[in-house]
């Protein structure tokens, strides 16, 4: 089990996984300007298409706000907060290293919990301003979720089911000398992709998708567009950073200390997961849903059924 973390790690966790979210949102600057404009041609040019976030960040500040008619702003703005909420309350079962704000008996489960807030976050974004091209963006967000939940959770099951326990830390411990990842590979590669589901970014943007001017995300301007985009990014880095404890060891590793290789992993999955979604189109919802079904829930209780096997005959 890992140690408890000092109280000052509750006040630094937020300021942590916002800064985590603007290192990855100015990678992806970065790859999408090579991608539009060619390769940077120095340290200087690649260092300002990083900062275009920032940049995006500090005009959201200052736009002028827009209202719809009718709109229900308490529905709209509270969904908006939970978003980022929900990223801060998943991350305190996160470990880093062999530390965590927090790690209750049943860990696993109090992040699948903020998920389904996550969930419940941005249907209320798309409820609120009373808007017909909003509205479907949460339609969209919940027929994904209903596609993504299941896959999810037997991926997330499958990790306490070979540790034995629903506790994040005891999941880690048990991968002392082999990572989950080598023998749940089917998990671990679902689990990536409900992370991309429940941050709904890349190629599950779906519910904030052009053809419908932005999705859930169209009748929003200024802080509040700024808070729902900056906490989506949060949630990509506690999504990502989770497969780590899970699958890839936690902070297990030669020579570096616990937190360090924890640094380490969750920048690559976090790398993957931006780089990776220039490879795959948007899907639409039918499409998903119908991988969701067809594949990736057999697949995961496949993966299931061979852990339980492996555990029993321990």
């Amino acid at each position: 089990m890992p140690d408890s973390a000092p109280l000052w790690a509750t006040v630094i966790l937020p300021l942590a996984l916002a800064v985590a979210a603007v290192i990855t949102a100015g990678f992806d600057a970065v790859l999408t300007g090579a991608a539009e404009r060619g390769p940077a041609g120095g340290v200087r040019e690649a260092g300002l298409r990083a900062l275009a976030p920032v940049r995006e960040a500090l005009r959201l500040l200052v736009q002028q706000p827009r209202r719809t008619t009718a709109a229900d702003q308490l529905l709209a703005r509270l969904g908006v907060v939970l978003v980022p909420v929900a990223a801060v309350l998943g991350g305190a079962v996160l470990p880093w290293g062999f530390r965590s704000v927090s790690d209750p008996s049943v860990g696993i489960v109090w992040f699948n919990a903020m998920e389904a807030l996550a969930w419940a976050a941005v249907w209320l974004v798309g409820w609120g301003p009373n808007s017909a091209l909003s509205l479907i963006g949460g339609y969209r967000f919940l027929a994904q979720g209903l596609a993504y939940e299941l896959p999810h959770m037997f991926a997330i099951t499958t990790a306490a089911l070979g540790a034995e326990s629903l506790r994040v830390g005891d999941v880690v411990a048990a991968q002392d000398g082999l990572w989950f990842v080598v023998w749940m590979p089917a998990a671990f590669v679902v689990y990536l992709l409900s992370a991309l589901a429940m941050a709904f970014w890349g190629p599950f943007a779906y519910p904030l998708a052009r053809d419908a001017a932005g999705g859930a995300a169209v009748e929003l301007s200024g802080v509040d567009r700024l808070v729902l985009l900056g906490g989506r990014w949060m949630l990509l880095v506690v999504t990502a950073g989770f497969s780590v404890p899970l699958f890839l060891g936690g902070g297990h590793g030669p020579l570096l200390p616990g937190w360090a290789w924890t640094l380490l992993k969750t920048g690559a999955v976090l790398a993957l997961l931006v780089a990776g979604r220039r490879l795959l189109p948007v899907l639409r919802m039918e499409r998903y849903m119908e991988l969701a079904w067809m594949v990736l829930v057999p697949l995961s209780l496949l993966q299931a059924l061979f852990v339980a096997v492996v555990v029993l005959n321990r």
